[in-house]
């Protein structure tokens, strides 16, 4: 992964290199590596995250229902 420095800014670099970090996952991974956890746990977490999943796509279709289908504009 390469982030460039512009004009010295090195803090805006850093920023960059945290945010490219967070999108491919390196944190979440070096906090599940941090303890070891069982295939029990394991399991027990990801049917935690398939629900939340779940539940989180049934709300999206009832707004969805609820809003005749239309998505709100960004006022960008």
């Amino acid at each position: 992964m390469r982030v460039e420095v512009r004009n010295g800014n090195v803090d805006q670099a850093i920023r960059v290199l945290k945010k490219k970090l967070q999108q491919d996952g390196l944190f979440n991974e070096l906090r599940e590596r941090e303890y070891y956890t069982s295939r029990s746990e394991k399991r027990r977490r990801s049917k935690a995250a398939a629900i939340r999943r779940q539940k989180r796509e049934e709300l999206k279709r009832e707004l969805e229902e609820f809003n005749g289908g239309k998505k709100k504009k960004n006022s960008r």
